[in-house]
């Protein structure tokens, strides 16, 4: 073989090395972007969930304020339905995995039970029958209340496992990506002493080849 012939089979397999060290740590990186991307959804999904939580504890607490208070926070207390149903359209959007649809839709059919029974309570009150808003308020009204914090505490908790089984993946991704940008390190520096090893012996090679013969 020719000394130009092994200079570009040296830099060919060079090269070619050192794409493939370059794919595989473009590859790392774009499964570790996208388990990091997994981690910020599963973040947010848990954070909507529990958003919801909050939301059903708030409305109810305000309805029963109202109760008590001659209806004066029933303003406040529609304001805070009007936040859940903002939150829950989103989730509808949002969390759509079969678990989640149907927590999502007992949440709904409790909150639509609680809505119906506040509209008889409100026409009580307004009538002055304040024993009967209260009857409803501690008896199937709680119930409601009840039923819609149940399904939405057991959405918080599938969204807190997918939260962390998310977060797990991340970690064994970068792991991962760590070792092959490390590997990909050690084969780059090795393909590059390879050419510069080949490179100096071929430089002797035409050194020797150029060199005036002894007489």
């Amino acid at each position: 073989m020719t000394i130009r012939a092994k200079l570009y089979t040296a830099l060919v397999v060079t090269v070619a090395g050192l794409a493939v060290t370059a794919g595989v740590g473009i590859w790392a990186l774009a499964r570790l972007s996208d388990r990091f991307d997994a981690v910020q959804t599963a973040g947010n999904d848990r954070a909507l969930a529990l958003e919801l939580k909050f939301d059903i504890t708030d409305f109810n607490g305000w309805q029963t304020a109202y109760g008590y208070d001659d209806g004066a926070s029933r303003p406040t207390f529609l304001a805070s339905v009007a936040a859940f149903r903002t939150d829950v359209g989103r989730a509808r959007t949002e969390l759509t995995r079969p678990r989640e649809t149907q927590l999502l839709a007992d949440v709904g059919q409790a909150f639509d039970r609680f809505m119906r029974l506040d509209a008889v309570a409100w026409r009580a009150l307004q009538a002055g029958r304040k024993a009967q808003v209260r009857r409803l308020f501690l008896g199937p009204e709680i119930d409601n209340f009840h039923r819609a914090a149940a399904a939405a505490q057991q959405l918080a908790a599938v969204e807190t496992a997918r939260a962390a089984s998310a977060e797990r993946s991340f970690r064994s991704a970068k792991r991962d990506a760590l070792r092959a940008l490390v590997l990909a390190a050690i084969v780059a520096a090795l393909l590059v002493a390879i050419l510069i090893v080949t490179a100096t012996d071929l430089a002797r090679a035409a050194e020797r080849a150029l060199a005036p013969p002894d007489r």
